[in-house]
């Protein structure tokens, strides 16, 4: 890589610098302290370790960048302009103004060469994990001796704030568990958070507790002395491809807003514009005479890696050409998978799966279902990587002939330990770095504590798939601590996000499908403890289960419609056949998918939910949500308090969540006696 003198070095950091300062001061909005702080660090490391082409922003076997302090987003954006991405000075001039490439906070899919969206403290770091855990698996699974085509680093910015957060450690502890080696997280240890001097609520002795993760450390460093900080990456770069590789922490000590007279090292430098005259003051303790958003030509081509990362990237197509040679299966495989393309063999395999579940009529919990789903499904995607919070024996996340990932073990399987919040955000680095489909499990109660990475894989369109077992008062006994009652609702209210609640094996099955298929966002399977009886067994309505809505049963004259969803759905099967031997007709919707439902064209809800049939819903949650899909002239059989200690069966009788109770709301809005000899038919294939 690239050396600079001293003197070109320290004005390259000084472009950064100012960049940040003038961005910020034009949008009077911002974070300056963060990219001035660390333009020293920024500029070793990207002129001289990062291993990228500007031009291809996704060439697999770049190093991944990642700005966990995504708040200081004008060091990235003036990192990625001056390297030569497709950043130009006018969408810096534009900084976080409506619909520019340079957002408050970095967003992955909006600004090329952005690796993840950061923002939330401490995501970014666990992205970063999930990236070298990656990296670490892909590279056991395809090089080979003589070849080696999945061969680069994962680097993270972080600050105070992403190390006081709790997700530092669950994600730091498991990757010092897991030795991975590739990644190199530089802290920025200057002292201040936004309410000022950190010494009053944050006293860790962040080395010992790295050490004590497993990591290797490199402290103190002087985060503006290059020297200093190249010695600290080459020393991280030698050490981690040694028998004994750990992840390294190198810690640094910088003083934020560096550059700045009078406000440098103070937490008014933090979150706000300099002013105007500061601005002025800025420029002339740097020596910085260019006028705002301009760089000296000099700088400029110090700066710009286009040519070097384009003959970095040629030599490693080189090697892709010889690996293809020698290894032509697997480099099929290799670069099917990083293209993020299913195997010609899964959709034939996925229907030949729907025929045989279809075949089953033993009553199974939904979660049981699902293990069974991912045993036909799994042997067709070698990219499914699973997991489960310290609960595969109860999520059952594993499958027939999975492997346990280990900490020098590649697998398809890894046991994430109590660490739900790291876990979620762990799998939206692995599906931000490519190669793989993530998965993981837990109770559907502590879905709160992943909830903000859930909401950030849906904000940044991951394929992830969240498997959450024990999703009602079905589960029983573990009482309402355990009993979801407002997740699934909550859940759904996520833009982006699918949530499945199946009924029975088949739904499960194609619900699994669906978020295997599904390349625009996330989804979150919500499955049973307890066993449910099949209540679909013809395979030919897997089509229809995917749109998230259809006509399970109908009847001749129906005069209501009952919705039902998961475990409820055979409880809205029960109330129509009662219904029916009082001459009451109804139509029963299974609703596995709301989220699927509402992308269907208005004419299919109509012909599925017909607007002047009187609609009850039913299901063990929250009421509320259902009110957009029953209006004013129908109810909801639900729950709107916590759960209680006892046997499921017993609990659904204690909540009223009973066919009795959804027939009873039925008869409250049809007229009796007006529908006579009713009888049962299968829906027509136009309404399913």
């Amino acid at each position: 890589m690239q050396t600079s003198s001293p003197q070109l070095a320290r004005r390259m950091a000084n472009a950064i610098r100012m960049l940040a300062v003038d961005a910020v001061e034009t949008a009077n909005s911002g974070h300056p302290g963060a990219p001035m702080g660390m333009a020293d660090i920024a500029e070793v490391l990207w002129n001289r370790h990062l291993k990228h082409n500007p031009a291809d922003p996704h060439w697999p076997d770049r190093d991944r960048f990642v700005l966990s302090n995504g708040h200081g987003s004008m060091l990235i954006y003036a990192l990625l302009h001056l390297t030569g991405y497709d950043l130009p000075m006018s969408e810096l001039k534009a900084f976080r103004q409506l619909h520019s490439k340079t957002p408050g906070h970095p967003e992955v899919g909006i600004t090329p060469g952005v690796e993840t969206t950061t923002g939330p403290l401490g995501q970014g770091l666990a992205n970063a994990v999930g990236m070298a855990l990656a990296e670490k698996q892909l590279a056991a699974e395809f090089n080979r001796p003589g070849h080696t085509v999945v061969d680069h680093h994962t680097y993270v910015f972080l600050g105070d704030g992403c190390l006081m957060e709790g997700i530092s450690h669950e994600a730091c502890s498991l990757a010092g568990t897991l030795r991975l080696s590739r990644l190199i997280a530089f802290y920025d240890d200057n002292g201040i958070s936004i309410d000022g001097q950190v010494e009053g609520w944050f006293t860790d002795n962040t080395p010992q507790r790295f050490a004590a993760y497993g990591w290797n450390v490199i402290a103190p460093v002087d985060g503006h002395d290059p020297v200093a900080i190249n010695a600290a990456i080459q020393s991280a770069k030698a050490q981690a491809i040694s028998t004994e590789g750990r992840p390294t922490l190198i810690c640094c000590k910088t003083v934020i807003g560096q550059g700045s007279p009078h406000k440098a090292g103070t937490h008014d430098v933090h979150g706000a514009a300099l002013g105007q005259a500061e601005v002025a003051a800025t420029r002339a303790a740097l020596g910085w005479e260019a006028a705002p958003f301009e760089v000296p030509a000099e700088i400029a081509q110090a700066w710009n890696a286009r040519t070097r990362g384009a003959t970095t990237q040629a030599v490693w197509e080189a090697r892709l050409t010889a690996y293809r040679a020698a290894h032509p299966a697997l480099a099929a495989e290799f670069e099917r998978r990083m293209a993020g393309e299913l195997p010609c063999a899964y959709h034939p395999g996925a229907a030949a799966a729907f025929d045989s579940i279809a075949a089953q009529a033993d009553a199974v919990a939904t979660r049981k279902a699902s293990q069974n789903a991912l045993s036909a499904l799994a042997p067709l995607l070698p990219e499914l990587f699973g997991g489960s919070a310290d609960l595969t024996g109860s999520n059952l996340t594993n499958f027939k002939g999975c492997v346990l990932a280990g900490r020098d073990q590649p697998g398809n399987h890894l046991s994430y330990g109590v660490r739900e919040f790291g876990m979620a955000a762990i799998m939206n680095g692995v599906a931000l770095h490519g190669g793989f489909i993530p998965y993981g499990g837990t109770f559907l109660t502590f879905s709160d504590y992943s909830r903000n990475a859930i909401r950030m894989a849906a904000l940044m369109k991951l394929r992830v798939v969240h498997v959450f077992t024990h999703d009602s008062i079905g589960l029983g006994e573990d009482g309402p601590t355990h009993q979801s009652v407002e997740h699934v609702p909550s859940l759904r209210l996520i833009p982006g996000l699918d949530v499945w609640r199946p009924a029975d094996a088949l739904e499960t099955a194609v619900a699994w499908a669906s978020a295997i298929e599904r390349e625009d966002g996330p989804s979150a399977l919500c499955l049973s403890r307890q066993n449910l009886p099949q209540v679909v067994s013809d395979a030919q309505r897997a089509p229809c289960i995917r749109r998230g809505g259809y006509v399970l049963s109908d009847m001749e004259g129906a005069q209501a419609v009952l919705i039902g969803t998961g475990s409820e759905t055979h409880l809205a099967l029960a109330a129509q056949a009662e219904l029916a031997s009082h001459g009451i007709a109804t139509r029963v919707v299974s609703m596995p998918c709301t989220n699927a439902f509402d992308r269907q064209d208005p004419g299919y809800q109509n012909a599925v939910l017909p607007p002047h049939l009187p609609a009850v819903a039913v299901e063990a949650a929250h009421p509320d949500f259902w009110r957009k899909y029953v209006g004013r002239s129908g109810a909801v059989v639900g729950i709107a308090c916590f759960g209680e200690s006892a046997p499921a069966k017993a609990l659904y009788q204690h909540f009223g969540i009973t066919p009795e109770a959804i027939v009873a709301a039925v008869r409250q809005r049809v007229p009796q006696g007006v529908s006579q000899g009713v009888s049962q038919r299968v829906a027509q294939a136009e309404l399913a």
